[in-house]
């Protein structure tokens, strides 16, 4: 089994857990940072749970960082491999500096992820801890002995791809173990997902911020308000020969929609555009996230660069999308990443487009370069500042747009943005771009 993504693998693994009935009310979900939290955010979703996060650190041998000597967890938490620790020779002094730094982090961590939030009362109650996979274990080795610490009974170990002689060696610290594939040989965890892209802290946040329904606890959620969408939903969208996976998001006043049209390899579950997307809604812009390609179609690498298509594609989905009831006298923009950023030129240089705003994220407008003369809305381009070949193609694409354009920088970012604070940057930046050109004219003062 290779998986989509971790929201494919979530998704998975949580009909197995239903399966062996562990959706119940005495049961918290507890994902491991950062890439065991979108996993766990599926989990808790089917579920019916709370989610939380629990915060260990890897312990790694100092002149050997990736090889871990142990870790550590919330309450003072400490596992030792003393094989390792005896055949790296680490003395007890180099023991403690790695400690203390890795402990300064971890309740960093804490702080940025829960905000003001306390952590999830686990006494007496079902903990199933979550990761993306399992290659050595030591991490959740110490997540179990932290769930432990703070009463929870049961623990059980939910991942959708395991090491098997690590699962074994796990078998003494939980009481049960859910993984629906345990391959040998196992090299790492990356390779049993086609997109195992980095899940930042701003993802982490915001997944957090959703599963509790409060929204304003973080400060790097400040802007997004109070009330519930009036439609937050998964949709089908009818796009002339096919119908496409989508959610569609609609503040209950909204004052503009954006479509999201994501890169090769991703899809409408990207952590990534959903991050994005919650800051657009939180400005009152609704969204909808959809899948370009039907999932015979994505197997067709010609089809996933098929900038043509897709652009078309996009144009169908529009008009989807401004015949549901809500669309009365709103304006559309486009938000495109990587290829979808192409394929979202490619819809606005279309003489009949609608749409009235574009924004590329660490997109690729030279694949749409023989259209870009013909775009008529304003279109920002966002590209990161270490993004070195994709930064050249965005400004040689700027030279021939002739609509109102700009090139934002996001300094130190690379292509995927996965420096810290750097997607909450390219959020900003969407949303207030988005704002200017597709709320309601005011009108003179």
């Amino acid at each position: 089994m290779v998986f989509r993504d971790r929201m494919d693998a979530g998704r998975r693994l949580a009909k197995q857990l239903q399966r062996q009935h562990l959706g119940n009310s005495d049961v918290v979900v507890l994902g491991l940072p950062r890439g065991g939290v979108p996993v766990a955010f599926e989990v808790a979703q089917m579920l019916d749970a709370p989610l939380d996060v629990i915060v260990v650190r890897k312990l790694g041998v100092p002149f050997q960082p990736e090889l871990a000597m142990g870790a550590i967890g919330e309450g003072g938490v400490r596992i030792l491999d003393r094989e390792i620790l005896q055949l790296a020779r680490v003395s007890e002094t180099e023991l403690t500096a790695v400690e203390r730094r890795e402990r300064a982090e971890l309740e960093r961590r804490v702080r940025l992820y829960r905000g003001n939030r306390p952590p999830a009362e686990l006494r007496a109650r079902t903990a199933v801890i979550v990761d993306d996979g399992i290659a050595t274990g030591s991490t959740v080795r110490a997540a179990c002995q932290v769930a432990r610490a703070q009463g929870a009974a049961p623990v059980v170990i939910a991942v959708p791809v395991a090491s098997r002689s690590s699962l074994n060696e796990l078998a003494d610290i939980c009481d049960q173990v859910v993984c629906l594939e345990t391959p040998e040989p196992f090299y790492a965890v990356g390779e049993w997902y086609r997109d195992f892209s980095p899940t930042s802290d701003d993802e982490v946040i915001v997944l957090l911020q959703r599963a509790t329904r409060v929204v304003t606890a973080s400060p790097a959620m400040e802007n997004i308000g109070d009330d519930p969408p009036v439609r937050d939903e998964e949709v089908e969208v009818d796009a002339g020969p096919v119908r496409l996976a989508g959610h569609l998001t609609v503040p209950e006043v909204p004052i503009g929609m954006v479509v999201f049209a994501h890169g090769s390899g991703s899809s409408r579950r990207s952590p990534r555009n959903r991050f994005v997307a919650s800051i657009l809604n939180g400005a009152g812009l609704g969204t909808l996230l959809f899948d370009l390609l039907t999932t015979d179609e994505e197997l067709d690498r010609a089809q996933v660069f098929d900038i043509p298509l897709l652009g078309d594609r996009l144009g169908l989905v529009t008009k989807w999308l401004e015949a549901q009831p809500e669309m009365t006298g709103l304006r559309i923009g486009f938000f495109g990443a990587s290829t979808g950023a192409a394929a979202a030129l490619w819809a606005a240089a279309e003489p009949s487009a609608r749409v009235a705003a574009v924004v590329s994220r660490g997109g690729r407008p030279d694949l749409a370069f023989s259209v870009l003369a013909e775009v008529r809305a304003p279109t920002l381009l966002i590209v990161g500042g270490t993004d070195e070949l994709v930064l050249d193609l965005n400004r040689q694409a700027q030279e021939q747009l002739r609509c109102e354009s700009r090139l934002s920088v996001v300094p130190g970012a690379t292509h995927l943005f996965e420096e810290p604070g750097a997607l909450k940057e390219v959020a900003g930046l969407a949303r207030d771009w988005f704002v200017r050109h597709l709320a309601p004219d005011r009108g003179p003062e």
